[in-house]
């Protein structure tokens, strides 16, 4: 089974916690599959990595590029795993079709928002009753994350 972490975003947006897991997953020799809720928001996460700071830099692409078997980092609305991911991040409520496919899945969703909170809960419900391994992760007020208890 799949090993499924929710990370309940509290002190940053989502634009700033992805790439730093994104460079993780690439440091540890991952390839990532980011999918998100609409081509809109595909295509402001792409500007977002395009203005980050340019010392770190992550290689992605979305449809609009192309060839996405040649992307570390695949950002699309759809869950198909076309550039064979390890990892795969869910943003905005958005839902992967198999799991089963990836060693990791990362839920990230908006701990503001009580909409976001209440279907990363449905997914919670849906993804114990698959029998994948999950795990919960709040953010800290030193920027970095803390394993909870569930």
């Amino acid at each position: 089974m799949t090993e499924v972490a929710f990370y309940h975003l509290t002190r940053s947006s989502l634009e700033e916690a992805l790439p730093l897991l994104l460079g993780k997953s690439l440091e540890a020799g991952k390839r990532a599959l980011v999918v998100a809720s609409s081509a809109a928001k595909v295509e402001a996460l792409t500007a977002s990595l395009w203005t980050r700071d340019a010392a770190s830099w992550l290689p992605h692409g979305s449809v609009k590029d192309g060839r996405a078997e040649d992307q570390p980092v695949w950002l699309t609305d759809s869950p198909e795993n076309l550039n064979k991911a390890e990892f795969l991040f869910l943003t905005d409520g958005a839902e992967g079709a198999d799991l089963g496919g990836f060693e990791r899945c990362f839920e990230l969703f908006d701990g503001t928002s009580d909409e976001a909170v209440k279907t990363a809960r449905a997914h919670w419900k849906s993804y114990t009753e698959q029998g994948h391994t999950l795990t919960y992760w709040q953010q800290t007020g030193k920027g970095g994350w803390q394993k909870k208890e569930t």
